[in-house]
């Protein structure tokens, strides 16, 4: 492969990568011995810190504390893109870093070294074939952000549309490239040593990492992510999407609406504009949860650099460099997942964790499932307040640790942007619990979703051994009526639809022996269900409801109406 073949890849290709850094040992012998002693040098700093310490019986000081922060950032600043990409996700974690680590973390979203403006403006005008004045008619003196992969300026088109301008750092692959090549190596040689049974894993996820971050250095990429991102929340007023111009855009340099906006870690500015900040973690939490679940396309990395509140409350995402995109199937598994916890089915659950590739098919679930029921069994329990996702990892590594799970590589991204999303919203709101709007979120789908695999997983939820479940229909509505948005209406009448149709034949016996179930009738059963109801029972919503129901009826008599005069006045003239 020759020299400037590195800089030519357009996609990962770990073989290729490997071909060439074999054949240059010397670039990857220096490079492993930067990473090797520049955390060798903090780690005895820190051990440095605590002798004296100890030796003088003082406790830490915060100028201790500032510098080795400090000194940690700079550190993976110097280490370059692939391992300020670590830092920003711990950046968003501060129930994993320590607050004052963690303020100089934050600084790696969008507050690195800029590189010159002059290598920056050529690059523009190399990229887009034009001088950068035949583009925009002003464009900032210096740029606005910078980040770990690139620049932003702000700027204005001839036409008078405010934009930001992206810029890519010069010489990005072979920095990449090296960090991925040593990483993968390590990866392979030391993957079978580290605990949670990854060693399997390890490989695959630095890979599925690479091909991300080849992914997010195509600007090109990017911007189709940012439309196809837009149209899937076209309904939703609550996100905001920046416009793309293709016209100033290519491979490495991007030009997009922008975003006037608040970070989400600047809690006290967004407060003090008047925003509520639960309705803001809220709509983060709810977005993410439909990339995830329903649509399948999910942000890979929305980290607070990526996320604004607008001054009109609304979520704005402005980086779409590292997105997945889920199977149905993955999508549908993932639901299942969650109504198996909600239902305590941990033998479903471990099924689940077959088919989504944690284990292998054929192994002895009933200690794994045993298992389950013991880390997992409070979380719908009366300490449901203390649960958040990390609690969720933190018991599931135990598992991991003693049963062969392995993590397929797509999980690692999936896990990445949920425990991010939550992280984010855990530096909005320190009582925040996921828990609290996902359920909520997963009832309501699987009530008023009208779609075939949903109703089939409803009626999974429900019936059990051809029994019915009455507090498990309780249960949903009772979580999805606890966000206080839940019409019950809607469902209601969706299911009786559903009921008196020929499909709705099976549920009609069985809902009936339900009723009569063990040689008596289920009268508690009903009076909980009808406690449930009663709130809803309210005339506005009745009569909303009831010409919803007669709406298409009334529609297709007056649509006849014509048809109907012209025979009878054809009936008079015979």
């Amino acid at each position: 492969m020759a020299d400037n073949q590195i800089s030519a890849l357009t996609s990962y290709d770990f073989p290729a990568i490997a071909s060439y850094y074999r054949r240059r040992p010397w670039l990857v012998l220096w490079r492993t011995w930067q990473i090797f002693s520049t955390f060798v040098w903090f780690w005895l700093g820190l051990q440095w810190d605590s002798f004296t310490n100890w030796l003088w019986r003082r406790s830490e000081s915060s100028v201790q504390v500032s510098r080795r922060a400090e000194q940690l950032r700079q550190i993976i600043t110097r280490l370059g893109p692939t391992y300020i990409k670590v830092g920003q996700a711990l950046s968003t974690r501060p129930d994993l870093v320590r607050v004052d680590y963690l303020e100089e973390l934050t600084k790696l979203q969008d507050q690195l070294p800029p590189f010159p403006n002059q290598i920056a403006f050529q690059i523009m005008e190399t990229e887009l074939g034009k001088p950068v004045s035949a583009c925009y008619r002003y464009i900032s003196p210096e740029p606005v952000a910078a980040a770990s992969l690139g620049q932003v300026y702000k700027g204005e088109l001839h036409s008078g549309e405010v934009v930001a301008i992206k810029v890519q750092r010069p010489n990005l692959l072979p920095v990449l490239t090296l960090d991925l090549f040593v990483l993968r190596t390590l990866a392979d040689w030391f993957g079978d040593f580290l605990p949670l049974n990854l060693g399997n894993s390890l490989s695959a996820v630095i890979d599925e990492f690479g091909i991300k971050l080849f992914e997010e250095i195509d600007y090109i990429n990017e911007g189709k992510n940012a439309e196809r991102f837009a149209e899937y929340f076209r309904d939703d007023p609550k996100v905001k999407v920046p416009q793309i111009y293709w016209q100033y855009s290519s491979r490495r340099v991007l030009t997009l609406e922008w975003i006037d906006g608040i970070k989400l870690t600047e809690i006290d500015k967004i407060k003090a504009v008047g925003l509520d900040a639960d309705e803001i973690v809220k709509i983060g939490v709810m977005s993410g949860l439909r990339q995830l679940l329903e649509f399948g396309f999910f942000h890979a990395d929305p980290h607070p650099g990526n996320l604004f509140a607008t001054y009109d409350g609304r979520m704005a995402y402005i980086d779409f460099g590292m997105m997945d995109q889920l199977s149905l199937e993955t999508k549908e598994q993932l639901v299942d997942a969650v109504v198996h916890l909600i239902n305590k089915d941990y033998e479903q659950l471990g099924q689940v964790y077959i088919k989504l590739g944690f284990l292998k098919p054929g192994i002895d679930m009933r200690p794994i499932t045993k298992a389950l029921e013991t880390v997992l069994g409070d979380i719908m329990a009366e300490k449901v307040k203390d649960f958040n996702f990390k609690v969720v990892t933190d018991r599931f590594s135990r598992i991991m640790y003693e049963y062969p799970f392995c993590l397929p590589a797509k999980f690692a991204l999936i896990i990445r942007s949920v425990v991010t999303q939550e992280g984010v919203a855990l530096t909005l709101n320190p009582e925040f619990r996921i828990v609290q709007v996902a359920y909520p979120y997963v009832a309501k789908r699987l009530l008023t979703d009208e779609s075939e695999s949903l109703r089939r997983r409803l009626l999974a939820v429900l019936f059990k051994n051809e029994r019915f479940q009455w507090h498990r229909l309780e249960n949903l509505i009772s979580i999805a009526r606890s966000d206080g948005e839940f019409n019950l209406m809607p469902t209601a009448r969706m299911g009786l639809q559903y009921l008196f149709s020929p499909e709705g034949d099976f549920i009609r016996r069985r809902l009936l022996l339900a009723l009569t179930e063990d040689n008596r009738l289920h009268i508690e059963e009903i009076q909980r269900l009808w406690q449930l109801l009663v709130p809803e029972l309210e005339p506005a919503k009745l009569w909303s409801a009831g010409w919803r129901a007669v709406a298409p009826v009334a529609a297709q008599f007056i649509a006849s109406m014509p048809l109907l005069a012209g025979a009878v006045g054809n009936n008079l003239r015979a």
